[in-house]
């Protein structure tokens, strides 16, 4: 639809066929036609009658109504069309409202007015088309088209959202008049295309920054993961005295959840009540998340339980809920939680049963997971990708690989998530070969592995001691792939030649690619020297832990244990004393066992 749309409008807005001296100009048709019509007679009735209706069906969104009516009107006029093509614009109906367009310059007589043209690059920035888009722009420069501030601002959106970032600077650069909305346009599309200093310096510049210029430079920070720097404008907006309106404490109240800075929340919550938001759904699902991220679980029930007397849509809340205890590590309280919403009547939607599945998969309790997996096929929930990733996660983690290949095998969908949570699962139940196979398998069907994927493969070849391959999928990940390493990388191939026990080459990978500083990579050697019994890289490690995490206790008890181990007993006492002179204290053990 979107390429037979394209060639349509490139061949009806080409300069052949609407600047041709042997065709009439769509104006004078359109003129020639209304003058023939007589005055006050039965078919002006009918377009007086006609419009009103087809507006009335748009509106209210029966728009296959409103295209029989239309289909019905004899002779369509340029506000039947507008009224079409803007309805379908605002709606969301892209593919309409161009197909709309298409038909109403194929059926000639009417020109597109400002109108139609702002409507139609609207639905062209809703489909991403850009081509056709710039076949729009194109006609409206060469038959001198009035570009006033909304059809230059409509121009600058569809460039910007079709992504092409240069196009959109040239466009910003060649306007005449430019307003507050085409500086947040163009500054939102420097944050899409991750030019973050650029779009700071758009923002200094611009001479008018009203609460949506705020809203778009810290939630477009935010979304680069600049968050030191959305708080500092935050704070900055709020020292301007700029007016917050609910989208700002929306965004805020993410950013103190991100950064898990509850006195910010708090702050925020006092300045929601004194500006009576706090009963706005977006702003109050905001602030339950926000609480939930900074670990007040009890201030988020309070706030849940004061949601539950007012009417709406509570599945948000409820899911926020269940997220939440399981971003705390509270498992058991999420499942319980979940079964209450389902006691209670709320619909489940297919995010809260990925949370509920989570949570039987973190807390291992397989037999609840079943009863969730049942309750998403009572309700007619279709499996997407993920959700079946988080279904494959749980049966894994409870131990049942056969369930966990059998929804993987049998999911329509299969995205990079699904495909690693399958991989990962025969990572953690030692199938080496079979997470090897796995993965090749995945990018013989051109699944593009990331980073979560290479991390499991890499595991896969710890596991099994497959030295060679794994430095092969090491130096895969970044050459085929372009995937720097992280830390997690670094510490699989530790771990791989440490289980090898390759100790010394384990050594020599830490100090060559520069990692000493992080105290995981360490932790693994030590761990794999306890295992080989290599005294001398386990002092080593220890040393470079002690550096590292003087108040660890872990570290100190490892090598204590494998000092005992070798019976050496002097150097278990000095380090035993050492322990007590740093006030480092081993967390004592438990057991349920009597």
């Amino acid at each position: 639809m979107r390429y037979a749309a394209r060639r349509a409008v490139a061949a009806l807005l080409s300069p052949p066929t609407l600047s041709s001296p042997s065709s009439a100009p769509l104006i004078q048709r359109s003129q020639s036609l209304r003058a023939r019509e007589p005055e006050g007679g039965g078919l002006s009735l009918i377009r007086r009658e006609r419009v009103p209706l087809v507006c009335n069906c748009v509106r209210g969104h029966h728009f296959h109504n409103a295209r029989n009516v239309l289909d019905e009107t004899p002779q369509r006029t340029a506000s039947t069309w507008t009224t079409v093509i803007a309805a379908c614009a605002r709606g969301g109906r892209h593919r309409d409202g161009m197909a709309a367009f298409v038909e109403m310059l194929a059926e000639g007589g009417v020109v597109p007015n400002r109108f139609v043209l702002a409507a139609v690059l609207r639905c062209c920035a809703g489909l991403g088309d850009m081509e056709s888009g710039k076949c729009v722009h194109g006609w409206m420069l060469r038959n001198g088209v009035h570009l006033d501030g909304v059809l230059c601002n409509a121009v600058l959106d569809m460039y910007a959202k079709c992504g092409d970032y240069e196009q959109t600077k040239r466009a910003f650069r060649a306007m005449a008049v430019i307003d507050t909305v085409s500086w947040n346009i163009v500054i939102s599309a420097c944050l899409q295309n991750g030019d973050v200093l650029g779009s700071m310096q758009l923002f200094d510049e611009s001479p008018v920054r009203d609460t949506s210029s705020w809203n778009t430079i810290i939630s477009g920070l935010m979304r680069n993961r600049c968050h030191a720097k959305a708080l500092d404008r935050l704070y900055h907006m709020a020292r301007t005295g700029v007016a917050f309106n609910h989208y700002t404490y929306s965004t805020a109240l993410s950013l103190a959840g991100m950064l898990s800075l509850i006195d910010l929340g708090r702050q925020l919550h006092g300045r929601l009540l004194t500006a009576a938001l706090e009963t706005d759904a977006f702003v109050r699902s905001s602030l339950m998340d926000m609480y939930c991220k900074c670990g007040a679980m009890d201030s988020a029930v309070l706030i849940f339980d004061r949601w539950s007397h007012l009417t709406g849509d509570m599945r948000f809340a409820w899911s926020t809920m269940v997220t939440g205890y399981i971003q705390n590590g509270r498992e058991e309280e999420a499942f319980e939680f979940f079964r209450l919403m389902l006691r209670q009547g709320v619909a489940a939607d297919q995010f809260t049963l990925t949370s509920a599945v989570a949570a039987c998969a973190n807390a291992g309790m397989v037999e609840q997971g079943r009863q969730v997996h049942g309750c998403m096929e009572k309700l007619g929930h279709s499996i997407d990708a993920p959700l079946a990733s988080a279904i494959v996660d749980m049966y894994a983690k409870c131990g049942n690989l056969d369930d966990a290949c059998r929804i993987f095998e049998g999911a329509h969908t299969k995205n990079v998530a699904l495909w690693t949570s399958m991989l990962c699962s025969y990572a953690s139940h030692g199938k080496s070969t079979m997470a090897i196979e796995l993965f090749n398998r995945m990018t013989a069907e051109k699944i593009t592995p990331n980073e979560v994927t290479l991390v499991g493969v890499l595991s896969a070849c710890s596991h099994g001691r497959l030295v060679t391959e794994g430095e092969h999928f090491f130096k895969l990940m970044q050459e085929e792939y372009g995937i720097v390493p992280s830390v997690e990388h670094y510490n699989c191939m530790v771990d791989l030649y440490g289980r090898a026990g390759l100790l010394e080459k384990a050594n020599n990978f830490i100090k060559e690619n520069k990692i000493n500083h992080e105290a995981i990579v360490w932790k693994t050697l030590l761990s794999a020297c306890r295992i080989h019994k290599d005294m001398e890289h386990a002092k080593l490690a220890s040393d470079n832990l002690i550096q590292l995490e003087q108040c660890d206790a872990g570290s100190y008890v490892m090598l204590s244990d494998m000092y005992a181990t070798h019976s050496k007993w002097l150097d278990t006492s000095k380090l035993r004393s050492s322990m007590w002179e740093k006030k480092v204290w081993k967390q004592p053990g438990r057991s349920w066992t009597i």
